[in-house]
């Protein structure tokens, strides 16, 4: 198994079950929208992440990281790439455990700030797709 697989089960299975989803709003054609109902049918807490601010899911949504009362163990991020290393310090500055980024979302510097702040990063991968795969 490759380190990047070791880390991508970490993440799902170890790090802790309360997920921002940044970019997750209630529009139900976006990417994210699916991805976190597949996240709460394997236990995840979602707590969706968007200007907005709206429910999603069922769960109270907030504007941004730093407004969320309670820490969250991993920020799922669904922004472009060239926003992503911005959510990735703020998820450093709120506590978070990891960061994972979406499919198509790339930055490789934002990847080593976190990974040197001593979070577990996953890159330009999608945890509904993941997730299954442990079996």
């Amino acid at each position: 198994m490759t380190s990047e697989q070791d880390t991508i089960r970490k993440v799902l299975t170890e790090t802790g079950d309360t997920w921002a989803v940044v970019g997750l709003s209630s529009n139900e054609r976006r990417a994210a929208h699916g991805v976190a109902a597949v996240l709460q049918r394997y236990g995840k807490r979602i707590v969706p992440v968007h200007p907005k601010a709206e429910t999603v899911h069922g769960e109270q949504g907030y504007p941004s990281l730093d407004a969320i009362p309670f820490k969250v163990d991993v920020v799922d991020v669904f922004v472009n790439s060239e926003l992503a290393g911005d959510v990735a310090d703020q998820a450093v500055a709120a506590g978070a455990k990891a960061v994972w980024f979406q499919l198509g979302v790339i930055d490789d510097a934002a990847y080593e700030r976190t990974r040197a702040a001593g979070l577990d990063m996953v890159m330009d991968r999608c945890p509904a797709i993941e997730i299954p795969r442990l079996g």
